[in-house]
């Protein structure tokens, strides 16, 4: 007998590099190489587009598409929220900070204790929403009654964090030490659908539902891979063509979680490509999903 498929990512799922459409590629890669410590890993020409991925090691995190003539997006339009960048300690996570919050191009937003994880806002030159952070110990993490991971937003002081954990060998060393994208925050026009989407669709399941205009989900328990908030965008509709999020990337561990995956599409009747280590498809806003098989390479980013 066959079993029934999957009806949620597995456990080990989790994000990859972001892409984004960029306005000012040595603008927008000076930025990220100074103020995040990323490196420029590879680029390629494809026609009139550039394609260059920046990381740390070599774990690609970003992907620039430079596509000069489009527009900026609305600050009303469903799109990117922030991307979230982890780091595996406080140490870590001040140092880029530090970096951060030294250029000039810089725009510092908040200092944001999530009770799962501390974390640092800010926006890049072409309006980007940005968020380092790091996680606490999952044992450390609270759960609500119904089961729901519990997270606040509490404001603490930047610099005394900085004076804690911030030291001249990570300073200079942070281009050299890991980061991922730990997960993504998107601007949907409505929460239902997005929630039918990430949730119903793709597999993840919801983590936290409490905060007003606002719906977490995840892979194996993590506090959240996607969030979905309506709180610029409600009632937006399809995206038009603009600066920006140009594909959110999902990294499943094998074949088979993508065989799960296109049979909930298919049952759902949501068109997609199917391109072996990957399938391809868009949200309700027009935002590309790219779910593939491991951590994209360098070439499999370039391509997507």
């Amino acid at each position: 007998m066959t079993p029934a498929p999957s009806t949620v990512l597995p456990p080990d799922a989790g994000m990859d590099a972001v892409t984004l459409r960029v306005g000012d590629l040595d603008l927008m890669t000076d930025y990220y190489r100074n103020a995040l410590a990323l490196e420029p890993l590879e680029e390629a020409s494809r026609g009139r587009e550039v394609h260059r991925v920046l990381g740390r090691g070599t774990t690609p995190m970003v992907k620039f598409v430079s596509t000069p003539d489009l527009p900026v997006g609305s600050r009303r339009s469903a799109g990117l929220f922030h991307t979230a960048f982890l780091f595996e300690t406080p140490e870590s996570l001040a140092a880029t900070v530090a970096h951060a919050a030294a250029n000039t191009r810089s725009r510092f937003l908040a200092a944001q204790d999530h009770l799962v994880s501390q974390a640092f806002y800010f926006s890049d030159p072409e309006g980007n929403g940005i968020e380092l952070y790091v996680d606490r110990d999952r044992a450390q993490w609270g759960h609500s009654p119904a089961g729901e991971i519990e997270m606040d937003s509490i404001g603490f002081d930047p610099n005394a964090f900085l004076r804690e954990h911030l030291d001249s060998g990570t300073l200079t060393s942070a281009s050299e030490l890991p980061g991922t994208v730990g997960h993504v925050h998107l601007q949907v026009g409505d929460l239902d659908a997005a929630r039918e989407f990430y949730v119903g669709a793709l597999g993840f399941e919801p983590t936290n539902s409490t905060m007003p205009g606002a719906v977490f989900a995840s892979a194996g328990g993590y506090h959240h891979h996607v969030a979905m908030n309506t709180w610029n965008s409600l009632g937006a509709g399809p995206r038009a063509a603009s600066l920006g999020l140009g594909d959110l990337a999902i990294t499943v561990p094998a074949r088979e979680d993508l065989d799960a995956l296109v049979e909930r599409l298919t049952a759902r009747s949501l068109p997609f490509a199917d391109e072996e280590r990957s399938v391809r498809l868009a949200d309700p806003w027009g935002t590309q999903v790219t779910v593939g098989v491991g951590g994209s390479t360098l070439e499999e980013t370039l391509e997507r």
